[in-house]
């Protein structure tokens, strides 16, 4: 799920950790488009999927392209290996959490690699029902 939220102008991206998993790989090789299911969210806009690709940085730039519906992450080698590695740390703490969970990735100063001026993500795991129902 990918969705915009215009009120906290945050975008929120939830997944199975198969899922952020090719996204973290994308975000570490510079390349790639990963689409997102659509769904409805009220007062939410659904995108339809994460572009990654390459700058000159510094850090990394995390920007909504609203024309075309689609969340781009673009950076420099060393700030996408940060990144990437960042998410898939993320993504095994929450795994291991009774129930999913999510983080926020957003910029503050100083932050080791996020660009100054990016859309604020808040990445998450699916919650799972308790089991047996």
């Amino acid at each position: 799920m990918l969705v915009f939220d215009p009120v906290f102008e945050e975008v929120e991206l939830t997944g199975s950790a198969a899922e952020l998993a090719r996204l973290a790989g994308a975000v570490a090789e510079g390349a790639g488009f990963i689409g997102s299911a659509p769904v409805a969210v009220p007062d939410r806009e659904t995108l339809a999927g994460v572009e990654v690709g390459e700058a000159h940085g510094p850090g990394v730039a995390i920007r909504l392209d609203s024309p075309r519906r689609v969340l781009v992450i673009s950076g420099d080698p060393a700030a996408r290996a940060r990144f990437a590695d960042n998410l898939a740390a993320m993504t095994a703490a929450m795994t291991d959490e009774t129930g999913g969970g999510h983080r926020h990735v957003e910029h503050f100063p100083g932050h080791p690699y996020l660009a100054e001026g990016s859309v604020p993500l808040v990445v998450g795991v699916p919650t799972e029902g308790p089991p047996g129902g």
